[in-house]
């Protein structure tokens, strides 16, 4: 059996670890060694893995903080893409709700799909009022289901693979909170993902600070380059703890970060940081 130090001691701030960056591609773990490594080292749980997944984390008595869905080039600003993503979300939320965990992720998507079945061009404004009437379709059912959907801004300056998302609509965090206040459910909410908002509009801790009631999970990473999160990148992940920590932030922190060096030893320095 896997055993580490435990590194979690003030509890503070409830951390899972993120299952695609460290389970890609038949890499370094399965979802076993995921959950024995968050359990071990005292997180709550992990993210972004599918239900399929989930009962190795019921019997650790760990928790999927936040539920994949649709993926982020085909999203809710485009009404072609509507079908695929409601049933997505909907099937999403079901499994979410049956395991009693809180969140499901979604994305405004590209603001150009020209290039694939059901694509189109849609414009800022456009696909601002489509996400809006959109989420409103289905937000009724995240409600009845107890069930928060997190909406996520990402960064378009970065080119890499997975490191940046040239082409999505909502890179900013204010489009996609008016996109929250429109809808105006508690059960859409943002998704503050530090790494991706560092990058497109920074101002990290006054954000948080602004944003308390609209941010329903929180995601880390180090930038450039959305690798560890240790002293060669330039986030105070320390004081965005704190910062966290002063609104009484009550959900999730996930470390999306993709590891460069031994990922044990790099998670057990994140999660140390993030202890606060």
């Amino acid at each position: 059996m896997l055993r580490l130090k435990k590194m979690v001691r003030h509890g503070n701030i409830k951390q899972v670890i993120t299952g695609w960056c460290f389970m890609a591609e038949g890499d370094q773990w399965g979802i076993e060694t995921l959950a024995l490594t968050s359990k071990s080292l005292g997180c709550a749980g992990v993210e972004l893995v599918a239900p399929e997944h989930w009962e190795v984390l019921k019997q650790n008595n760990l928790v999927c903080a936040l539920t994949p869905s649709h993926r982020f080039v085909r999203g809710m600003n485009n009404p072609n893409h509507w079908p695929e993503c409601m049933q997505k979300l909907e099937k999403a939320i079901d499994a979410t709700a049956a395991a009693g965990f809180p969140n499901v992720i979604t994305f405004t998507g590209f603001s150009d799909t020209s290039g694939e079945e059901n694509g189109s061009v849609v414009t800022a404004a456009d696909g601002l009022k489509n996400c809006v009437e959109g989420y409103k379709k289905i937000v009724k059912k995240a409600e009845n289901s107890k069930v928060t959907i997190v909406l996520e801004p990402l960064n378009t300056r970065a080119t890499e693979t997975m490191k940046g998302h040239p082409g999505y609509q909502g890179d900013h965090v204010d489009y996609c909170l008016e996109i929250v206040k429109q809808v105006g459910s508690p059960n859409l909410r943002l998704l503050f993902d530090v790494y991706h908002i560092q990058i497109m509009d920074g101002d990290l801790i006054r954000r948080i600070h602004e944003l308390k009631e609209y941010i329903a999970h929180v995601q880390v990473a180090g930038n450039p380059g959305r690798g560890e999160i240790d002293a060669s990148q330039e986030i105070n992940y320390s004081a965005v703890m704190h910062a966290l920590k002063d609104i009484s932030y009550q959900g999730y922190v996930g470390h999306e970060w993709i590891p460069t060096r031994d990922p044990m030893q790099g998670l057990k320095e994140a999660v140390k940081i993030c202890d606060v």
